[in-house]
């Protein structure tokens, strides 16, 4: 990506709207104001007073916004100057803006506030990764006929991924792994035997042996690791749904539903996420996964970046770039290559500046539906019971998940985890069990039901229908 274009664009700006103002949408607001040929001066949440109360936290003046309750007092705001800030998408769609920044997180709301835009003839830049699992390539294939852009955006994984993959791709590297590490580092404090995993401690006093991988075989060091650290989550929602955005940009798939997601030193990945056969645990090459980076105290972190893992193909131009300092598995058959870094709403401006003064998606320009982020019931869950979501991560409880082949949905298929979210179950459902769409009540006037009924029937095989 030539991000050079950005800073010859003249007298050219990019208007762009942000919905949901919390977290990175308000970092994204703040960096706004810095980027050049970037403008952000609308701001919609669940309310117009959360959306102004997010301007006046990054410093805009409290004369400079206006609370707008409809369409024409909106066209009136922002013709005069004015930021503005409002409590529903509806309000600000028409406005003159060439970027809708959907980061809410809602699978429900985002959905709708993506149709309404591209509907209003705006590119969107998807930081909902909820709604992204569930319908995006079903929005991108929309936005296309349209002659619009549904983006991911830079500083979150899966549009940093992608670009690392397809640059791979690019130069001719053979991929036998790509992915991400997890959100939050894995610090083991040899003194006390503990491990600080996002704020909190948990004991992890067997765990000692294994901090470094030595010589030892890489599935039982994992499988080792693993036990050891059993007080700590190590499968996250959020996890699993970014890889299944990347899965459909780039076509490629999992080795195991659930990831493998090892515990590993940031020296260790290429000798670990291989194939078998050369050394590690997977069993096929070209596969998506996440790690979790152990570190101990004061030692660098992976910052939640994202990897490739890469064949050595010719043994002396990777002895050359191990001795400078690229990291090469320990039979010299693979490396690793990566970004220690996504820096959030900070880094977003250079996906909507792509999109909007260069005409591209910062990820893949047609992804396809290859995969599908599923619901999985971990206890006995009783009919009535409602999938509620919530939390940082956006989980529901008792329930976790799987990536699996991607396909038009029937009665008989595991829901996909956000369409389920917030549903109420009608019938039990076993632990260990998915949960079916014939389990869950999906509202009528859902807008991502809507969607995802025309996304299966926009990749439905020919003469199958959803």
């Amino acid at each position: 990506m030539n991000y050079h274009t950005y800073f010859s664009a003249g007298d050219r700006m990019v208007e762009a709207c942000v919905i949901g103002t919390g977290g990175f949408g308000r970092s994204f607001l703040a960096q706004g104001r810095k980027v050049p040929a970037l403008s952000v001066r609308i701001g919609v949440d669940v309310s117009a007073e959360i959306a102004a109360e997010a301007m006046r936290d990054v410093g805009i003046p409290e004369d400079r916004i206006r609370i707008v309750t409809g369409a024409a007092e909106a066209l009136a705001a922002f013709e005069a100057g004015a930021h503005v800030a409002a409590g529903d998408f509806a309000h600000v769609a028409g406005l003159p803006f060439e970027v809708a920044v959907e980061a809410t997180g809602n699978p429900v709301h985002g959905a709708r506030h993506a149709r309404l835009a591209i509907e209003a003839g705006k590119h969107v830049a998807m930081v909902s990764k909820e709604v992204d699992s569930v319908v995006g390539p079903g929005l991108a294939a929309m936005a296309a006929e349209k002659g619009l852009i549904v983006t991911p955006v830079d500083g979150d994984q899966p549009s940093l991924l992608i670009g690392l993959i397809t640059w791979a791709e690019t130069l001719g590297l053979e991929i036998v792994a790509a992915g991400k590490s997890s959100e939050y580092d894995f610090v083991f404090d040899r003194g006390t035997g503990t491990i600080l995993c996002n704020g909190q401690t948990y004991p992890a006093a067997d765990f000692a042996p294994y901090a470094r991988m030595g010589d030892m075989e890489a599935a039982a060091l994992v499988a080792a690791r693993g036990e050891a650290a059993r007080t700590l989550p190590q499968r996250a929602v959020p996890d699993l749904c970014e890889m299944t955005v990347v899965a459909n940009a780039c076509a490629m798939g999992v080795d195991t539903p659930e990831l493998h997601c090892p515990i590993a030193r940031i020296d260790e990945v290429p000798s670990i996420l291989c194939p078998v056969a050369d050394g590690g645990i997977l069993g096929r090459a070209g596969v998506l996964d996440v790690f979790h980076c152990l570190r101990e105290p004061g030692e660098i972190s992976f910052a939640g970046g994202v990897f490739v893992v890469i064949r050595c193909d010719h043994a002396d131009t990777w002895e050359v770039l191990r001795e400078k300092g690229h990291i090469v598995s320990r039979n010299g058959r693979t490396a690793m290559v990566f970004l220690p870094r996504h820096l959030l709403g900070l880094e977003a401006a250079t996906s909507i500046l792509e999109v909007g003064l260069r005409g591209v998606s910062s990820g893949t320009s047609r992804p396809a539906h290859h995969a599908d982020l599923v619901a999985h019931a971990d206890r006995d869950l009783a009919a009535g019971h409602v999938l509620k979501m919530g939390g940082h991560h956006h989980s529901i409880d008792a329930v976790s998940a799987r990536i699996l082949p991607g396909g038009p949905l029937s009665e008989d298929s595991p829901a996909p985890f956000y369409l389920a979210s917030d549903c109420r179950l009608l019938r039990d459902v076993p632990a260990g069990e998915p949960i079916r769409m014939r389990d869950i009540e999906i509202p009528e006037d859902s807008p991502l039901a809507a969607l995802r009924a025309l996304q299966d029937s926009h990749f439905a095989p020919s003469g199958q229908t959803a």
